[in-house]
């Protein structure tokens, strides 16, 4: 049987055909190394992309390398591009290849062609090994005195490269000598960019070492230089006028005339197309005239239209961008944008994050005159069907609301959203109506009346159905269900899975039991016990403190629990304003877009024993060296206890502290619905209870507790002692901490990070009610 014929397969640039492709482009290759034959250049440019073409892929070339450097001996500039980009990709991860480019890459920076002349320097520039810097510092002085401006573009970059491979060889080169020449004398205005740029990174870099290197940096924001920018700045590219704009803002004027000056020199920058050119352009602006009030209000007038252009002109990405900043000029000065509010509608084909930026535009230009038109195009949005953007504009109504602006108008909008049969539309309605209700308080009747219709059922968002709990216990007079749905939501405690509606719902029950107690009673009964017995820590908490209330008088916890209501002038601010100052100062960058300082992303990756003065209350970290280093034993886990007490604490394994929390257990949960009959009364201070009256608390919400037998007397703990001379270096510690075992894992929110510390180590034998009692902390289960 004869063999199967082979199929002629076309060779693929992205697909090698197998692994002998590579073995036969470095054979075609060396033929044509030293072939000088008419068409030789094409036939190499086939070759030359099929190798970029692999690597590209990830397929590994290196073994031509050789090859490739032979067949750069040409004056074809395509492949000259192709053998560098081949070149500076294998020498990074082969230092020992790199060397065979050396001498061609050499050759190449003495040819004819300025482009070849630059390319070369620059793919000698970027080889980036160590070893072979010294073969980079002649052809980079015979680059910075080149002829052609393009060769020193390239070679004042060099510089920098240079300096990040090997900061000696640079300083010693005086190679910041030579820029710092090309700066003030070189009339091609790229290479005093570069020049600027390169000189601001070697002086930034050494300005902490060298005295010079600082008079150096501090120069440049001298008068004659910044002035020899500023005229110069029309000649710049677009980069390099936001570099130099960036440099301006930096420098001090004498006075106001030279203010004056320099913003009649960049007047015409806010014209620019590029939207980078004009921020940099309005920094400046804003930033020379902090000082001059009057000044500064007509700055943000005069810069108000070039920015507006930008956003409607521009791409999203770019609308965002200036929008940002626009946002954060309109909080330190909302009337100046107040008549622009239209500017700021939402378009049918602007992406998402523009729109909500604009919906917080709008509830920032807001006011008395504008209100009207605002909420009516905010309640347009409530239809939208993208919901994120529904529920920004209905948020973005209430606050409006909240910053005293027509009110009546709004608060008839709202309740037409609580009539909406959407439960995204709904549930952000509430959250709204709960606020207006806590700042107006003369709204509740008309409030009220339509809240009281909308099931409880229906509202399954946790903050919804929170504000919904809310205004059943604080209206509970008004709405004529209010005890029987939060007796309803009482029973289904179990299948509530958010702390916070379960800690309302323990608030609003306890308001209602005040208000109307008979009707109250049985959910009052079943809310304590469920949350005595509820796992989330702050829930528990609530309960028993709610019931210790009500054990030590029940006029005192009505007082406590449902004082008078008084309205709220002003809800709290997200930022506060030394973080809007900061940002504010770092106008121009992403501490606008992110709207957080810089500080807050940036560096804490390469921070090493630095002060958490954010995170931890000023708690310091400090080196092995700050501290003596004392030899711990290995079984010396009670560190710090003495020596004396550590027996002593370890053997007091009971509880001395006089604990009387209620007793229970889960099946409570069923038998706390099965209560006694209603008692028919109206105060619950004229019931009899006295502070004395435990039992009758528990007879009278049905909880079925056990009274608490008589506690014994315990022998009192040993006196607790610390060794003040305790020292533990971090390496030790976290050796000890990772050979303990874990006796709890919960998430609690602790003031105090010593408090975690000791409760969950269980190698301090320290009770807990202990150590509360010397913190004046008492402890629960």
């Amino acid at each position: 049987m004869a063999p199967p014929a082979q199929t002629n397969r076309s060779p693929s640039p992205s697909q090698p055909s197998g692994k002998s492709e590579v073995t036969d482009l470095k054979s075609q290759l060396r033929q044509l190394a030293g072939s000088r034959l008419p068409g030789v250049d094409d036939s190499k440019r086939e070759l030359f992309k099929k190798v970029i073409s692999y690597m590209t892929i990830g397929i590994d070339v290196s073994s031509v390398f050789g090859e490739m450097v032979m067949c750069s001996a040409t004056s074809d500039i395509v492949l000259k591009k192709m053998c560098y980009l081949y070149v500076g990709n294998y020498a990074k991860v082969n230092p020992d290849l790199a060397l065979l480019t050396i001498n061609f890459l050499q050759r190449d920076c003495k040819d004819e062609d300025p482009m070849i002349r630059g390319l070369a320097l620059r793919s000698l520039g970027s080889l980036n090994v160590a070893n072979l810097v010294e073969y980079l510092v002649g052809p980079l002085n015979a680059g910075l005195k080149d002829n052609n401006s393009y060769v020193r573009i390239v070679a004042v970059i060099g510089v920098l490269k240079l300096y990040h491979i090997s900061v000696t060889t640079c300083i010693d080169a005086d190679f910041p000598a030579v820029l710092k020449h090309l700066l003030l004398n070189d009339q091609d205005a790229q290479v005093v960019a570069n020049c600027l740029f390169a000189l601001q990174e070697i002086w930034n870099g050494e300005a902490s070492t060298s005295e010079e290197a600082l008079k150096e940096r501090e120069a440049l924001l001298s008068k004659p230089v910044i002035y020899y920018f500023l005229n110069r700045i029309k000649e710049f590219s677009e980069w390099a006028q936001c570099l130099v704009l960036d440099l301006a803002v930096k420098y001090v004027p004498a006075d106001s005339n030279e203010i004056f000056d320099i913003m009649n020199l960049l007047e015409d920058r806010l014209q620019h197309a590029n939207g980078a050119v004009v921020l940099a352009t309005a920094k400046v602006f804003l930033h020379m005239t902090l000082s001059m009030t009057d000044v500064h209000q007509q700055v943000y007038e005069r810069i108000k239209a070039p920015l507006l252009t930008l956003v409607s002109s521009g791409s999203p990405e770019q609308s965002y961008a200036v929008l940002s900043h626009l946002h954060l000029l309109v909080m330190r000065a909302p009337y100046v944008f107040s008549s622009d509010y239209k500017h700021f509608y939402c378009q049918y084909n602007e992406p998402s994050y523009v729109k909500k930026l604009k919906l917080e535009m709008l509830t920032a230009v807001a006011n008395e005159s504008s209100t009207y038109e605002i909420v009516t195009e905010l309640c347009e949005y409530a239809a939208n069907v993208d919901i994120p953007i529904a529920r920004e504009s209905i948020r973005a109504v209430g606050k409006i609301a909240l910053q005293q602006y027509d009110v009546n108008a709004i608060v008839d909008r709202l309740l037409q959203f609580l009539e909406m049969e959407k439960d995204y539309v709904t549930a952000e309605a509430l959250v709204l109506v709960k606020d207006l209700l806590r700042k107006y308080p003369q709204w509740s009747h008309d409030c009220i009346a339509v809240v009281g219709n909308i099931s409880s059922q229906n509202v399954q968002e946790p903050k919804a159905k929170a504000a919904l709990i809310w205004m059943l216990g604080e209206y509970s007079q008004d709405m004529s269900d209010a005890p029987y749905i939060l007796e309803s939501l009482t029973e289904n405690w179990d299948e509530e899975h958010s702390a916070e509606v379960r800690l309302h719902l323990l608030t609003a029950v306890m308001k209602c039991f005040f208000k109307r107690p008979p009707e109250t009673q049985k959910a009052l009964g079943a809310a304590l016990a469920s949350g005595l017995a509820d796992f989330h820590q702050d829930v528990h908490d609530r309960a028993l403190f709610y019931y210790r209330l009500l054990q030590h008088n029940v006029t005192d916890a009505e007082r406590v629990v449902n004082p008078p209501k008084q309205a709220v002038s002003v809800f709290a601010d997200t930022q506060s304003s030394e973080v809007k100052d900061r940002i504010f100062d770092e106008f121009n960058s992403l501490s606008v877009v992110y709207q957080k300082p810089s500080y807050m992303f940036t560096d804490k990756e390469h921070r090493g024993p630095f002060e958490f003065s954010d995170e931890l209350g000023n708690l310091a970290i400090r080196t092995e060296s700050d501290v003596p280093v004392h030899v711990v034993e290995a079984n010396d886990k009670d560190l710090l206890l003495g020596t004396s007490e550590k027996e002593e604490s370890r053997g007091s394994g009971t509880n001395g502290s006089a604990y009387t929390a209620p007793l229970y257990d889960t099946s409570l949960l069923s038998t706390a619905t099965q209560v006694q009959p209603e008692l028919p009364i109206s105060n619950p201070a004229a019931a009899g209870l006295s502070p004395q009256s435990s039992l009758a608390i528990d007879d009278l919400l049905g909880l079925g507790l056990p009274a608490a037998p008589a506690p014994t007397p315990a022998p009192s703990p040993p006196s607790l002692k610390l060794n003040a001379g305790a020292v533990l270096d971090p390496g030790t510690f976290q050796q000890k901490w990772r050979q303990l075992p874990i006796c709890l894992s919960e998430v609690c929110f602790m003031f105090m990070k010593m408090l975690e510390f000791i409760f969950l180590s269980p190698a301090l034998s320290i009770s807990q009610d202990l150590w509360g009692k010397s913190c004046g902390i008492e402890t629960y289960g």
